[in-house]
């Protein structure tokens, strides 16, 4: 095998490997309370935000145009809601009727709500590992071809897809781990 394709490969794999940082980063720590996750969610999602808004659109907006960069954009906003319409729901437990529910004591009720929330929770954190993973494939594709145009470019470009995918490791790990590990949630 050529040198340069096992470099490309191997500088591909740093900078996917590197979500996995942010998942452990989630795992060592014990899982959050509600408002903690949303903290830690929202403090995930800025910092991916800003890269992209500060630097990933001003590249585009150069590279393509205000027209092209927008309507690019949108095309990616739309692929990915209909992509989320064929993500199911996680399963409930067996449906409860109100009669059965009235007569339930407020812990029972508020175990319920809280099933229901750690659902809700799993469902964000698998559309996000879904639009994570399509976002992550061209990122890879574009280490790959910057490696086999050069050393130096492959190796900062695997640096700041590896940089950037920390938080994303996180996104995706902590509303999982969150819903699939917690035994007693807490609303607080």
């Amino acid at each position: 095998m050529d040198y340069q394709f096992m470099l490309g490969i191997a500088l591909s794999c740093l900078g996917g490997l590197s979500t996995s940082i942010g998942a452990l980063l989630v795992i060592v720590n014990p899982a959050p309370n509600l408002k903690m996750l949303g903290l830690l969610q929202g403090f995930a999602a800025g910092l991916m935000l800003s890269i992209s808004f500060f630097d990933l659109v001003h590249n585009a907006l150069n590279a393509l145009g205000f027209l092209k960069a927008n309507l690019w954009f949108f095309a990616g906003v739309i692929f990915f809601a209909v992509v989320s319409k064929f993500i199911p729901e996680p399963p409930a437990s067996a449906p409860i009727s109100d009669d059965q529910s009235r007569k339930k004591g407020g812990d029972e009720r508020n175990k319920d709500i809280m099933k229901k929330r750690q659902r809700q929770v799993l469902l964000s954190g698998i559309i996000t590992a879904i639009g994570i993973s399509l976002h992550n494939f061209p990122e890879g594709m574009a280490v790959f071809l910057g490696s086999m145009k050069g050393l130096r470019v492959g190796l900062n470009l695997s640096l700041a897809i590896a940089l950037h995918n920390i938080p994303e490791g996180v996104a995706v790990a902590l509303p999982i781990y969150y819903a699939t590990q917690r035994q007693e949630p807490s609303l607080v």
